[in-house]
């Protein structure tokens, strides 16, 4: 296969994605697919996890768009920028966060991340802390995406849990409605604001 067939395998697994989820997503269902024997798709990918891996990074590089920091940016602007921009990247795709859950940057993506660390840097955190921050961030990116992914799978049943928190606990019932209202933008906001002002403190004097 020549990089352009290995493209064109990712491309083809990614609108599979949307069609079948991942859980659907099988090697024989995409060597059907691309009208190949299954085989021929190791010759890029030696498993299922390095496929996965490969659609995690095509997600990113075709929508996550700020992921380097833009000259003398606000550490806190950045972050709050890449995390929104992370978030579009994952609910872009059915299963978006898991499929990104557990991979770890590529090789093409260190560049990029070694600029965010640089930036935290020159906003006063260690190196280390500056690294925890960042994966603060996206595990907190991930979580959410997959709790917003996997909401609708919930939904069942939920006529009769919402009854009984009325007659149980009003207060929740209050502020699940206003979350419901408000919409999972919101909720996504209130958290990620909430871990970037708590970084502020762990800056070095």
């Amino acid at each position: 296969m020549t990089k352009l067939q290995r493209d064109a395998v990712v491309r083809t697994a990614l609108t599979l994605l949307n069609e079948v989820g991942l859980d659907g997503l099988t090697t024989r269902r995409l060597a059907e697919r691309l009208g190949v024997q299954q085989p021929a798709l190791y010759w890029h990918f030696k498993n299922k996890q390095a496929l996965i891996a490969a659609l995690a990074e095509a997600m990113m590089a075709e929508n996550h768009d700020r992921s380097v920091p833009q000259p003398d940016e606000d550490w806190r602007e950045f972050l709050t920028a890449n995390a929104r921009s992370f978030r579009k990247s994952l609910l872009a795709y059915r299963d978006g966060a898991r499929i990104h859950a557990g991979t770890r940057p590529s090789a093409s993506q260190m560049t990029a991340v070694e600029a965010q660390i640089r930036l935290l840097h020159a906003g006063g955190f260690a190196p280390a802390d500056a690294a925890s921050a960042l994966l603060v961030i996206s595990h907190y990116v991930v979580g959410a995406v997959l709790e917003q992914q996997t909401a609708l799978e919930a939904a069942e049943g939920k006529a009769d849990a919402e009854t009984a928190t009325v007659e149980t606990a009003p207060l929740l019932a209050a502020a699940m409605e206003e979350l419901d209202r408000s919409g999972p933008d919101a909720t996504f906001e209130f958290g990620l604001s909430t871990i970037i002002e708590g970084l502020a403190p762990r800056r070095e004097s």
